[in-house]
């Protein structure tokens, strides 16, 4: 299941329904992936109020799915403007 996790991916707990955005893939020597999620940061709870960051958790990738893709962003990308004749002006 590991393959279709990407980073910045919202993934939940299939046992526990802790849901996050994946943030950390550690792989361990005996073939352990582990992934570290990030749950969201309500602006309602104690610990926004008083700027502190929630806690990642870390949990073995068969125990996780992917609920959304991470959105990508497209970038738009600019031509450099109009050709110059440059060279030749100078002579080459």
């Amino acid at each position: 299941m590991d393959k279709e996790i990407e980073l910045g991916d919202k993934v939940m707990c299939v046992h526990t329904g802790f849901q996050g955005t994946a943030v950390c893939k550690s792989e361990f020597i005996n073939g352990c992936v582990q992934w570290s999620v990030l749950p969201r940061l309500l602006s309602t709870s104690k610990s926004a109020k008083e700027g502190l960051m929630p806690e990642e958790v870390d949990i073995d990738s068969q125990s996780l799915k992917v609920v959304s893709k991470k959105k990508v962003a497209v970038e738009k990308q600019e031509t450099g403007g109009p050709m110059r004749r440059g060279l030749k002006a100078r002579g080459f």
